[in-house]
């Protein structure tokens, strides 16, 4: 990817150090999310409800963590350092968990990965809307996601060989030296370069005279309840449809099910790092129509997997997992600063639609397995199709476009004028 464009070196050398913390933070996720559950059984002999319960641990700290995380984003202006601390925190979480000699150690280890990772995102995103301003941040989220996306690709290939080398608990100690090398490229962001009032969609009257909405004001805004809603359901129909394709993939071949379980989150990764710097271009014109496109992937994805059982055929289905969760990981974040604008409560307002996904997320799984399991996987993915089409429906009906008129106005002008340079060249 060509290197960002700017004629101030400082800030290019910021935008190049986010680049790199991008990209190394798919390496710690790598290391403290896929790979536990493979960690406690083949070294640690755990039986599978106390496996079941550390993978619980970190998700419901995670869950409880996402709003007030956002909220502390928020209120502190070095942002850069919430992400280094984030980072390291994951990474001593990550050693803990190999060097714990209790059932309690670990649960507690990943309790507290769990609840420190929630800083890192919302704190990316706020040191971008605070490096490239707001006409440019959609563009430039689109390139984050399809670093981060990159980088899940790699980091899933290299901890997949680190482990068949040197063993699972080795993959906790690449997350924890990924987490070194995050902190220490997001410390390399210049701090004069970031606009802190902007960082958290302040008024713009200065850090010091802007005050935050209250709770009150966020929950009048109608906008805000539709968007949360539509997430909330599109994340509900997409959260179980990975988990039954693994188990039907494992029905239809246990020997090589762990092959192509990889196999669909490399294909699915892939197409995200093409899809979202795509989807963040698109949405400088417009953010609804382009996520009405990533929300339509939804429901076709799960009617495509009634249709065959065989593993190529169920991995190439799952390609459009890549760009329902392409789109909406660039356009979500650039909504939520929509919505945000002159709230001071940017970084708030991501965590709140993170936790409300997660609960969301979390209810998927248990009610598609009663599903499944009285009416089986056709049954299941066709009940997750019929919710993704009316998150779709929703979001077409009900929630207006965001785009402020003054931003949508400085793009057209900005693509004027540069249509106009090249035609005079």
């Amino acid at each position: 990817m060509p290197a960002p464009q700017t004629t101030n070196p400082r800030k290019a050398r910021s935008l190049r150090a986010l680049d790199i913390v991008n990209l190394l933070q798919a390496d710690i996720g790598a290391g403290v999310g896929p790979f536990l559950a493979v960690y406690l059984m083949a070294a640690r002999r755990w039986r599978p409800e106390m496996i079941g319960l550390a993978l619980s641990a970190q998700g419901l700290a995670a869950v409880l963590a996402q709003t007030p995380g956002g909220a502390l984003v928020d209120y502190l202006w070095r942002k850069r350092l919430l992400i280094a601390a984030g980072a390291i925190g994951v990474g001593a979480g990550s050693l803990a968990t190999v060097h714990a000699h209790s059932h309690r150690a670990v649960l507690a280890a990943q309790a507290f990965t769990g609840a420190v990772g929630v800083l890192i995102g919302p704190a990316i995103a706020a040191v971008t809307l605070g490096l490239v301003g707001r006409a440019a941040f959609s563009q430039r989220i689109g390139r984050n996601e399809s670093f981060n996306h990159a980088g899940n690709v790699i980091a899933a290939a290299v901890a997949g060989l680190i482990g068949k080398i040197f063993g699972s608990a080795a993959i906790f100690e690449f997350a924890a030296l990924a987490s070194l090398a995050t902190a220490g490229a997001a410390l390399a962001i210049d701090e004069r370069q970031i606009d802190h009032a902007l960082a958290r969609e302040a008024p713009p009257n200065g850090v010091a005279a802007a005050r935050f909405a209250g709770m009150r004001d966020l929950l009048a805004d109608r906008r805000i309840a539709i968007f949360f809603g539509c997430a909330v359901l599109f994340h509900f129909a997409n959260a179980a449809m990975l988990p039954l394709v693994g188990q039907r993939l494992a029905a239809e071949s246990r020997a090589n099910a762990t092959l192509y379980m990889s196999a669909c989150i490399l294909v699915a990764q892939a197409v995200m790092a093409i899809v979202a710097p795509l989807a963040g271009r698109a949405a400088r014109l417009g953010r609804k129509r382009v996520l009405l496109a990533g929300f339509a992937a939804l429901p076709l994805r799960g009617v495509l997997y009634t249709f065959g059982s065989a593993p190529w055929y169920l991995i190439s289905v799952q390609a459009l997992d890549g760009i329902g969760a392409g789109v909406f990981g660039v356009v979500a974040v650039i909504i939520i600063a929509d919505l945000a604008r002159g709230t001071g409560r940017f970084n708030l307002m991501q965590g709140a639609l993170a936790t409300a996904v997660g609960v969301g997320a979390s209810a998927s799984n248990f009610l598609t397995g009663v599903v499944v399991q009285h009416a089986g996987y056709n049954a299941g993915f066709l009940a997750l199709s019929a919710i993704a089409a009316s998150a779709l429906a929703a979001l077409a009906v009900a929630m207006p476009e965001t785009l402020p008129a003054d931003e949508a106005a400085l793009v057209l002008a900005i693509g004027a004028h540069d249509s106009g340079r090249v035609h005079r060249q």
